[in-house]
């Protein structure tokens, strides 16, 4: 996987990781979709961009992880859209889309999508497919909207307990690596207001040189998208409301009952210190990743918890062949 250079909370700890590029790539035309705003969908006022393709008697639905936009999908939705219609999305403030006035809770953002696949007249069913904050989103709008869902492909997905947890079995330092993620993005965000150098300590900390395996009109347009402070103005917004979405997840929280759901998870320790024996401490962080994930998958009498080799927390971007294959096999058993 990838270094990073903050390892904090399953929600917010990617927004600092550059992921190596994987085994297995598309061609690289196939990312030009990513670079650019692709339909841009009034939701009452300000928009939010999408990304359709395929056909198919069922829709793909992706929401990325905390701080990402579509284009962290450009390994997947691709793959996908020969078996159905696969649609990726910028939340707010992320990626194309316009930012809003609300705060980045998962309520806001699961009341977006709805209104956006509602306006770009994307009908159900649907697929879910979502990643550690976009998979605790996937799971609020399983719960609002059950009879639109068909089923869901959760990636290392949030679970409302697991900072607490986590906070619990690191004797308090997770709460001090959120307090020191917070103050990263806001000072990235004040950065961003007066612009970044490229090369600077600022543009490597904040933008960063993008994975071998984007394209340079990827990696261009990702590089000026994080480069707006309304970009990382939404990125920290959403890390500040993760104590309310945590508290809207836990008072949602009721079994899926018969939904097929596919829980992935990592293999690869985000916290782990790379050539050294595993400790204690980690191990303890591990089994309780491992633990939320599964109590998320007993949500449903129709659900599988894998854990994906080599792959890290963003496991699409570590091991897309695996995510990929999770959702074709999701398609399968909606469409059958």
């Amino acid at each position: 996987m990838g270094q990073c250079r903050l390892t904090l909370s399953l929600f917010a700890f990617a927004a600092f990781c550059v992921t190596s590029a994987p085994a297995h790539s598309l061609p690289k035309s196939s990312q030009l979709p990513f670079a650019k705003a692709q339909q841009m969908v009034d939701i009452g006022g300000r928009r939010l961009n999408l990304y359709c393709s395929g056909e198919g008697a069922v829709t793909v639905v992706f929401d990325a992880h905390g701080g990402a936009a579509a284009s962290s999908w450009f390994e997947v939705q691709p793959a996908v859209a020969p078996y159905a219609r696969a649609c990726v999305y910028d939340r707010a403030g992320m990626g194309f889309s316009d930012p809003s006035p609300r705060p980045g809770t998962s309520a806001n953002a699961v009341d977006d999508l709805h209104q956006l696949l509602g306006a770009a007249r994307i009908a159900p069913p649907y697929i879910l497919v979502g990643s550690s904050f976009g998979g605790g989103n996937a799971q609020l709008f399983a719960w609002r909207y059950r009879p639109e869902v068909k089923g869901m492909v959760l990636v290392e997905p949030q679970h409302e307990d697991d900072s607490d947890r986590l906070d619990q079995v690191t004797g308090g330092k997770m709460k001090q690596m959120q307090a020191m993620q917070e103050q990263m993005l806001n000072a990235c965000a004040g950065q961003a207001a007066k612009g970044f150098v490229r090369g600077s300590q600022w543009w490597n900390t904040c933008v960063r040189a993008a994975p071998s395996n984007r394209s340079k009109a990827l990696a261009d347009s990702v590089a000026a998208l994080r480069s707006t402070p309304s970009y990382w103005q939404a990125n920290a917004s959403e890390q500040a409301s993760f104590v309310e979405s945590n508290k809207v997840l836990r008072a949602a929280r009721t079994p899926f009952g018969d939904l097929p759901l596919i829980v992935l998870s990592r293999a690869v320790s985000p916290y782990a210190i790379p050539g050294r024996p595993q400790s204690a401490m980690n191990k303890a962080v591990e089994e309780s990743n491992q633990a939320t994930l599964a109590e998320i998958a007993a949500l449903s009498s129709r659900a599988s918890l894998r854990k994906i080799t080599g792959a890290g927390h963003i496991v699409h971007e570590d091991k897309p062949e695996a995510v990929v294959q999770a959702i074709k096999e999701m398609i399968h058993t909606v469409t059958k």
